[in-house]
This record gives structure tokens, sequence and C-alpha cells, in this order.
């Protein structure tokens, strides 16, 4: 388990089996209770451990929660599957289902509103969560150059901006599509997102995507149409 909870403070060495537990609890309170009643002394009981435990290792329930969530995401993992397209809709349908999980669902969206008026819990945010999971783009990338799928970038700068153009297109996608819209982000529409998502990043002539009108190539091995509309 990652953890992104401040290593500084003073006391005893942490447990992982002691983190592990709180932060279960924490899941399983937020399900039951909610994010208006959870308290940490409610998940120490839970966990089975003192509520100083939890003060020593989070200075309060929105930097807990978040830890919690960020704990689900790091389950995800970009699998093989021989090409840049399924590899996608892989990773793409893992996440998809953590977020179709009472606990990810409940405690994300109650984070993400609380953050809307504290900087210090947005920061966390991106760091536990939305930087850790940049690492599925970096090596979904790096593994479809090696395959020639996908071009190199000319320099760090454009590299990073690319990276980071991918993870807000495909986590906006599918937290729209299944928090917002409340809606089944199933193989059909995690296809079609693939498809343009793959349009822009090798563009539709199987070359550098430039906003042209592209050419026969299709990178998902179809045919020269537009895919279908997410619906």
């Amino acid at each position: 388990m990652q953890s992104s909870t401040p290593a500084g403070r003073a006391g005893r060495p942490r447990s992982a089996a002691a983190d592990t537990a709180i932060l279960a609890a924490t899941r399983a309170a937020l399900v039951d209770l909610g994010w208006s009643k959870l308290t940490l002394g409610d998940v120490a009981t839970r966990a089975g451990v003192a509520k100083t435990t939890l003060y020593r290792r989070w200075a309060g329930k929105n930097e807990l929660v978040v830890d919690a969530v960020a704990e689900l995401f790091d389950e995800l993992e970009l699998p093989d599957r021989g090409s840049l397209a399924a590899d996608i809709e892989g990773v793409v349908l893992q996440f998809a289902a953590i977020l179709a999980r009472p606990e990810a669902r409940s405690g994300l969206m109650a984070v993400v509103a609380e953050s809307t008026r504290d900087d210090a819990l947005r920061e966390r945010i991106r760091t536990s969560i939305v930087e850790r999971q940049k690492r599925l783009v970096l090596e979904g990338r790096a593994r479809a150059q090696a395959r020639g799928e996908l071009p190199p970038e000319t320099g760090a700068a454009e590299a990073a901006r690319t990276a980071d153009l991918i993870f807000d297109v495909v986590a906006g996608a599918v937290v729209h599509r299944t928090l917002v819209s409340a809606r089944s982000a199933d193989e059909e529409w995690v296809r079609g997102l693939t498809q343009v998502l793959l349009r822009g990043l090798v563009g539709a002539d199987g070359g550098p995507a430039d906003g042209g009108d592209g050419g026969d190539g299709d990178p998902g091995g179809g045919t020269d149409a537009e895919p279908a509309a997410p619906r």
C-alpha cells in the first residue's frame, strides 16, 4: 500500500496492518453512515484501534477519507492486451468498476465537494489520487511507443502536457459518466471513448494528430467511420 500520510509526525513507528484496518474501516463507515455522520471515533472503533492512533496519522476526516479512497485506486493495473486500444479499454473498465463501488462513490464525491472550500484538501486529492494514478498513462504511453503505435514526444514539456491531457480526458469522462450522469460505463461505452481518445492521440490517418481531416487508418482496427457517440 502506498501512503500519502505525512511522515514527519512524532510517535511510534507506523504499523502497516493498523493503516490497512483503519482505511478499510473508513470505507465501511462511509457506506453505512455517509459522509456527514462519519467520525474518527466510529472509524477507530471499527478498526479496533485507539482514536489517538488516527490523529497521529491524519489531521482529520478529510485527509483520512482521501487516503481511504486513494487506496482503492491503487488497485488499478494496466493490462497488456497486445494493443493500445485494448490496454486502454482494460484499465478504463477497471476504473469504472471501482467508481461503481459505494465506498468509492460516496468518498470521492464527498472529498471533492469539501475541496471546493479547502485548498489543502484539494492539493491532497491531487497528490494522493491524481498524481499517483498518472503512472498508468505513463506506462501505457511508453508501451505503445515501444510497439510503434504512438510517436515519441519532442521534449519533456510536451510529454508532461500530453500525459496530463490523457489523464484528464479519461478520468473526467468516466467520473462524469458514472458519478454525475449515474450511467453505466459498459464495454460499448468504453470502446467508444477509447476510439475518440485514439483519434486524438494518433490521428485518423495513423500518424500524429495534426487537426486535419485524417485518412483511412483506424488505430482501433476498425473502419474510417466515426465511432458511435458514447451514450
